[in-house]
């Protein structure tokens, strides 16, 4: 038995829907982190920019799940990608004449608004697949893996997008381009969504939201330090060192060096995107049990953790830039963004199937704020260790955080049934 086809449509308008809002949101974040680099910005200061960012996110995935469970997926869908429209339109107010200090305050303002826009259209676009996917043969892996896949890979065009669009147009031309494209989409699918999602019950208590389940609270604690272990080198380690690295300091070097370093981030994010979207493939979802895709979440967080052992070893016996540790760090980050994106496909479903229909805007909500939670250590802990000890010591807690994590995966049991 296949999928409604009302259903379908309905997937097929979230999906388009969250496409356009992470394209806009790849691209933000590249055209925040290479503008504020290039006026000086130390890596804490940067990290600075992402904290709010975060901390919406946390607050917003809290609430998130019950405002879509009393008001409906819809609405919540159609605010994420408003408000991102006005935060886009807002950055590019941002005078180049303010101090650094108001600076930090205003686009920090501005992406905390950005991080609430993106964790709303998060918890409606995941919330929907747990309610339209198609329950046999694995069609629920299927469906969200290929939602997120597609929309990390999108994403990771977005990050390259942001390199050209700020070399090319200046950072506010970009900004202004990229609101006006999102407003129009915003528009287009809110004509054509079709029905199909649940419109909200009035009786939805906010107290809902703490789940009682064991294995979504162990998973979201896994969730918390997975995402720490990427952002802490991701966010701000990774490119402000390829970025020292690659350029010499002209223009004209700068220009390259924001393409390149843009290129990785994207090829990173694409290949990311990519393996999640076909996990359910290589992991044989269609006839495993949920036991067996349990203990799989496990065994492939402590793959993840050799990665970057291996690569703060590698830093630590360099001693310094050198061309065969840059090409070394290329290797071994794309190796963990395989990896890692076999954990968070693991992840997102294995969420979906632990919670029930009646509650999942509630469970996933709950999830996505570990989610923002790990993603703000990892974000502060990023400009930290990287200003503190270099890229060795921000590997070193990724090392760490990933080891955190499959603990909490251990912990994970499959349910009667």
């Amino acid at each position: 038995m296949s999928a409604r086809p009302e259903g379908l449509a309905a997937y097929v308008a979230v999906t388009a829907a969250y496409w356009a809002f992470m394209l806009t949101d790849g691209a933000l974040r590249m055209l925040v982190l290479l503008h504020f680099h290039t006026l000086g910005f130390s890596p804490v200061q940067l990290a600075y920019l992402f904290v709010l960012y975060e901390i919406a996110g946390m607050i917003t995935n809290l609430g998130a799940g019950w405002i879509a469970a009393r008001f409906g997926l819809t609405m919540t869908l159609y605010a994420g990608l408003g408000l991102q429209v006005l935060a886009l339109l807002a950055l590019a107010q941002l005078d180049p004449a303010w101090t650094i200090g108001v600076s930090v305050a205003y686009v920090m303002a501005v992406q905390g608004a950005s991080g609430v826009a993106k964790d709303l259209a998060k918890m409606s676009s995941k919330s929907a697949v747990k309610l339209l996917a198609p329950r046999h043969d694995g069609g629920l892996f299927r469906w969200v893996a290929a939602l997120t896949g597609s929309k990390n890979a999108v994403k990771g065009v977005g990050f390259l997008l942001g390199a050209v669009l700020l070399g090319a147009l200046g950072f506010t031309a970009a900004t202004l381009a990229m609101a006006g494209v999102l407003a129009a989409i915003l528009l287009a699918v809110a004509v054509a969504m079709p029905t199909g999602l649940p419109k909200g019950r009035k009786g939805a208590k906010f107290s809902e939201v703490f789940s009682k389940s064991a294995n979504v609270n162990w998973l979201s604690v896994a969730r918390v330090f997975l995402f720490g272990a990427r952002d802490v080198w991701f966010v701000v380690g990774i490119p402000v060192y390829f970025y020292a690295v690659l350029s010499d300091g002209s223009e004209a070097g700068n220009r390259a060096a924001f393409f390149m370093v843009g290129s990785f981030m994207a090829l990173w994010i694409i290949l990311y995107g990519a393996v999640q979207a076909a996990a359910p493939r290589f992991l044989r979802a269609r006839t495993r049990p949920e036991a067996d895709l349990i203990g799989a979440a496990r065994g492939w967080a402590v793959l993840l953790l050799l990665v970057p052992a291996a690569l703060t070893v590698a830093i630590v016996a360099a001693d310094g830039p050198q061309a065969w540790l840059t090409v070394t760090l290329i290797a071994g980050l794309l190796a963990f963004g395989g990896i890692f994106a076999v954990n968070s496909a693991l992840h997102s479903y294995l969420i979906l199937t632990f919670t029930e229909d009646e509650r999942v805007t509630m469970d996933v909500g709950f999830y996505y704020m570990a989610n923002a939670g790990g993603r703000l250590v990892g974000t502060v802990l990023s400009g930290l260790t990287y200003q503190v000890g270099g890229l060795g010591l921000t590997l070193g807690a990724a090392t760490v955080m990933v080891a955190a994590s499959a603990l909490a995966a251990g912990r994970l049991r499959a349910q009667p049934g």
